[in-house]
């Protein structure tokens, strides 16, 4: 897929994001691509030596919505339901108990707070679960460009 290229399946326009890891933990690679009318406007990516999968998903979140102003209104598209849900769902009651969850310390908390804090200053963005591997060209591109970015 080449910027510019027309997509096959799934929404033209919003952040698509991925994380990935080789082993968990092990190194790992996470993606960020803005599309609008199908083609890319924007993309960034990084890696890290040792960490997890969860860590890489919440990384490229973060970085979906620092690339949107805070006024854009703009879907973020995520295939990890659990950094979805952590962001939609679990953040602001977290943030209520003084960031613990019900049953002990929240994991990843600097990363988590990270996002929760972005995600509230973008009250128009929406973040939204996409299926894994269900043929979305631009959740695919995500993918492909976050574990090209795991040997660095």
């Amino acid at each position: 897929m080449t910027h510019g290229s027309t997509p096959r399946s799934g929404p033209d326009h919003g952040v698509f994001t991925d994380g990935a890891c080789s082993g968990n933990p092990g190194p790992g690679g996470w993606a960020a691509v803005r599309v609008a009318e199908g083609r890319v406007i924007d993309e960034r990516s990084g890696h890290a030596d040792h960490t997890t999968n969860n860590r890489m998903e919440l990384t490229a979140l973060i970085a979906a919505y620092e690339m949107l102003p805070e006024d854009a209104e703009e879907t973020i598209y995520s295939d990890s339901d659990l950094c979805v849900k952590t962001v939609n769902q679990w953040a602001e009651g977290w943030k209520r108990r003084g960031w613990r969850r019900k049953t002990g310390p929240v994991e990843n908390l600097e990363l988590v707070r990270r996002l929760h804090e972005l995600a509230q200053r973008h009250p128009r963005v929406k973040l939204v679960w996409i299926r894994a591997h269900d043929g979305s060209t631009w959740n695919e591109y995500a993918d492909r460009l976050a574990v090209s970015r795991i040997a660095g």
